[in-house]
């Protein structure tokens, strides 16, 4: 038997620069699609319509043991100055971005309409809200338009599937090696934190993690 071998010795930056060239072949697909099934990768989604030619696509999806009605008030209260958005606030406070994630449903901030716009952070770009489906869906468009972020939520047995489309065309390089890992990081705390929270505020019981989508 023979077979070929491939051995990298070197430092943090060697090991750093191998998992960059590995990742477009290796991780990125299951990067881009974390939790979600091939079909609901494929899905058409509300919002999808806003960004004609993404850069990046990425679906990524949560199950969450609780009806949509538990999962909803959670979604309309998020943004800066806000009810945050349920991810690790200080890595979004790093960047400046004011994010302060509620445990609680904020009745001051439950009356989301069509084209309510608000910032990302003091002094950021604002999102403007596109889509609105009471119970169903949720997306916002960037005011440069080049980055649109949504969310959509199937009902299954009782239980919700949660769905974060997202659209942007930043330099594709940095995208891809950056931007991709570090959005799953975030956007996965952040379907983690609405998954705890809307469990709790319907009375369900935890259950193993599943999936939900984005796209970016």
């Amino acid at each position: 038997m023979s077979g070929t071998w491939l051995r990298i010795a070197g430092g943090a930056g060697v090991a750093a620069a191998a998992a960059a060239l590995s990742y477009p072949w290796l991780f990125r697909r299951q990067c881009l699609t974390w939790g979600a099934t091939p079909d609901e990768a494929a899905r058409e989604l509300p919002g999808d319509d806003l960004l004609a030619s993404p850069d990046i696509i990425a679906t990524r999806a949560i199950t969450i043991d609780a009806p949509p009605a538990a999962v909803w008030p959670w979604l309309v209260q998020m943004g800066s100055g806000r009810g945050g958005v349920y991810t690790y606030d200080w890595i979004e406070n790093l960047f400046g971005l004011g994010m302060h994630s509620a445990d609680e449903i904020m009745p001051q901030f439950q009356d989301l309409k069509l084209g309510d716009e608000f910032p990302l952070g003091p002094g950021r770009p604002k999102m403007r809200v596109e889509v609105l489906e009471p119970g169903r869906a949720l997306a916002f468009r960037f005011e440069d338009q080049n980055w649109v972020w949504a969310f959509a939520l199937f009902p299954a047995d009782g239980r919700t599937r949660i769905a974060t489309p997202d659209a942007s065309a930043f330099t594709r390089l940095f995208n891809l090696l950056v931007m991709e890992p570090g959005s799953l990081v975030m956007e996965r705390k952040m379907l983690l934190g609405i998954k705890e929270r809307a469990q709790r505020l319907a009375g369900g019981r935890s259950q193993p993690d599943l999936a939900a989508p984005a796209r970016t």
